[in-house]
């Protein structure tokens, strides 16, 4: 179901879930694209990694671009998943956690920021960080 206007709350964070996880299976297959398709043009992107902010989806493109199929995890949770509705923006915030082959895990926080337009919901703002126990 494609959330509308009239939507519920509850329809709108299972339809702003459903999109993040299916971002979150690709990237873990080597595919950045996943989040780039549901990215708006607009995008702004932080990542603890990098010193400042990344402005617009050309230039998340060509961050993701060299790691394209270099990226792989077996499995992932996405964990506490929270969604706020407010008007034409649904703010997504989770806790995630990556598996590797040999069961090591990656945990993280995220935040996504969606922004209505029409019936489509796209990523204006994204934050990762590093959960306390991957700086310990």
């Amino acid at each position: 179901m494609i959330p509308t206007e009239n939507s519920s709350e509850k329809d709108i964070a299972s339809a702003v879930i459903a999109l993040e996880s299916a971002a979150l299976e690709r990237w873990g297959n080597g595919d950045p694209l996943g989040f780039l398709e549901i990215c708006a043009p607009d995008v702004v992107y932080f990542d603890p990694n990098l010193e400042s902010r990344i402005d617009g989806l050309e230039s998340l493109t060509w961050y993701y671009e060299p790691i394209r199929g270099k990226i792989f995890f077996e499995r992932f949770e996405l964990l506490n998943p929270k969604v706020q509705v407010v008007g034409d923006a649904a703010v997504l915030t989770f806790n995630y956690i990556s598996y590797d082959a040999d069961d090591r895990q990656s945990p993280w926080n995220c935040t996504e920021v969606y922004r209505r337009t029409g019936s489509t919901w796209k990523i204006i703002q994204t934050h990762w960080s590093y959960t306390k126990s991957v700086r310990a």
